[in-house]
């Protein structure tokens, strides 16, 4: 259902950016990764140039390589099958395939997840693009805001861990801020930048917390060493007052004097 909604929402919104229909189920045919799809769309809707929306929506398709990747090693696909293959790596695929037990399984739901999205995705893409020239102006309806809004309730599930709402929360703010200063397109490249900057600023959390941590161990490790060194210390020191004249000396001194005038009373 939520496939069906979104390849019509884009096909509304690819139709109110100015492409046609036959351009609109094409990009959707060639190109099947929702996220670039609307990104490419969005950014000629704004008026932006088809180099900058290309490239926009080449870095957001850039993790479906790394899918690639994976289902490489549990497909274990023929070499003539593979490009062919290529076209339905998208994260419904991906996820649905590695979650399988073994690689029939996983080749069985990978080729039935992909047949079944790519068919309802084109089928919804067209109708959504023959609604949208049928009604004429998009704009008028509201119908423009229908792909930017299916694309966040699809991102927002996926914002699990606070270094990815930071991402999506930075990514807004460069989008958002350098809107009114940059050619249209160019802030969603930029707006990419909030990944590596969030990384790293993680990565000096961590190391910093490791750093502590370390410390720690340390200062515990220095405390037992010191214990052991002290104890051996004060064994010889007792020893040492014993063989000397100090107090624990001279209270055995005491007692040897004492057992031997008893000894001396008895005979």
């Amino acid at each position: 259902m939520a496939v069906g909604l979104s390849g019509f929402a884009f096909g509304v919104t690819s139709a109110g950016s100015g492409l046609s229909v036959w351009q609109t189920c094409a990009l959707s045919l060639l190109v099947f990764t929702g996220a670039s799809q609307f990104a490419l769309v969005g950014a000629l809707a704004a008026g932006g140039s088809p180099l900058t929306a290309a490239a926009g929506a080449f870095f957001l398709g850039v993790r479906n390589a790394f899918y690639g990747l994976r289902l490489s090693q549990s497909l274990s696909l023929p070499r003539a099958v593979r490009p062919f293959a290529a076209q339905w790596v998208i994260d419904e695929t991906a996820a649905v395939s590695l979650a399988q037990p073994g690689r029939r399984a996983a080749r069985l739901g990978f080729a039935v997840t992909g047949l079944t999205l790519y068919v309802l995705w084109n089928l919804t893409t067209l109708l959504g693009a023959l609604g949208a020239e049928a009604i004429g102006d998009t704009d008028a309806w509201g119908l423009d805001a229908a792909g930017p809004a299916v694309f966040l309730a699809l991102l927002a599930p996926m914002l699990r861990t606070t270094a990815e709402r930071a991402v999506a929360g930075l990514a807004v703010l460069l989008g958002l801020g350098l809107l009114p200063v940059l050619p249209a397109g160019v802030p969603v490249l930029m707006a990419a930048l909030a990944a590596p900057a969030v990384l790293y600023v993680e990565g000096l959390r961590r190391s910093h917390a490791e750093g502590l941590r370390g410390s720690c161990r340390d200062g515990r490790s220095d405390g037992t060493r010191q214990s052991d060194r002290t104890r051996p210390d004060d064994q010889s020191r007792s020893d040492d007052q014993s063989r000397s004249g100090g107090p624990a000396g001279q209270n055995d001194r005491a007692g040897r004097a004492g057992r031997v005038d008893t000894e001396e009373e008895r005979r």
